[in-house]
């Protein structure tokens, strides 16, 4: 845990060091009033459930549920989420219009080896007076999250943090997949990437389905710690989305991966992986 107090090693270099930005120790929530925090509570949890609801039928279940509010408040907290429909794509932030888009790489493509596709995305973390962003760049075909960080503002600094974080400590992947937000199209997060001669894949537009597992690891961790911890401030969240990562890495089973942890599939397959296959020639970027 990061401590104040600890001479030896500076703020900066402790929050590097546990995988949390500086700016996130400090944090003690944003200004939303307390009705605005539990609808941004309550849109989370039910966009889990019923990803295909838009701000006009997230406002009538909302009235159902007792709430008196408006569909432009409810578009409004979906923007501040990053939460669209299915059909248009889920998404923590809006592309740059300026930004390069990759075409989609995975389509038909066997993904069995560890560190051949690495992918990347980004979720909400409520908070009692506020809210934090996280990423995560995770292994396609261990499932394990090679890196991760939290952040209390949407800019591409702490993505690249991750990705450096998981490129510093893992052979280079063939491949990496994201969505196509912002912080993912920025030259800030592609130039690393072109730099390691990896290519670069995002996911299609209206296409939430092509970034699935990292989809299905936000789902797995609201339920099972983010929602059942209810996080004062962003020390108390870093320590447990710290332990559920660990949790989950490290002795959480998952049938797909044959009752291996991500953590045993990872190192299993590398052990016995006869080299990956040669990677796919970077098509020219492609814009939306």
């Amino acid at each position: 845990m990061v401590a104040s107090e600890y001479a030896k090693l500076s703020i900066t270099r402790q929050c590097q060091l546990v995988s949390v930005a500086r700016s996130s120790f400090y944090y003690e929530g944003k200004g939303e009033g307390p009705l605005n925090l539990r609808l941004l509570r309550r849109l989370d949890e039910q966009y889990l459930e019923t990803p295909f609801y838009g701000s006009r039928q997230m406002t009538r279940w909302l009235r159902r549920e007792g709430f008196t509010v408006s569909r432009k408040r409810i578009r409004r907290l979906m923007r501040l989420l990053g939460l669209e429909a299915i059909y248009q794509r889920p998404r923590t932030s809006k592309p740059d219009p300026e930004h390069t888009i990759y075409p989609y790489l995975l389509r038909d493509l066997s993904i069995t080896q560890p560190n051949h596709v690495w992918c990347s995305d980004l979720t909400y973390i409520p908070l009692e007076k506020g809210f934090l962003y996280l990423v995560a760049v995770m292994d396609w075909a261990s499932r394990k999250v090679l890196s991760w960080r939290l952040s209390n503002t949407l800019d591409a600094s702490f993505c690249v943090e991750a990705l450096e974080g998981a490129l510093e400590t893992y052979p280079t992947p063939e491949i990496f997949n994201t969505d196509q937000g912002s912080q993912f199209t920025s030259a800030d997060f592609t130039d690393p990437l072109k730099s390691a001669g990896i290519a670069i894949s995002m996911d299609g537009k209206g296409r939430w389905m092509d970034n699935i597992f990292i989809e299905r690891l936000w789902r797995s961790l609201k339920y099972e710690e983010v929602y059942l911890g209810q996080y004062t401030n962003g020390r108390q969240a870093w320590a447990g989305i710290s332990w559920w990562i660990d949790f989950y890495n490290q002795r959480r089973p998952h049938s797909s991966l044959e009752d291996q942890t991500p953590d045993e599939a990872y190192t299993l397959k590398a052990a016995v992986m006869p080299g990956l296959p040669p990677a796919s020639p970077q098509p020219e970027a492609a814009l939306s």
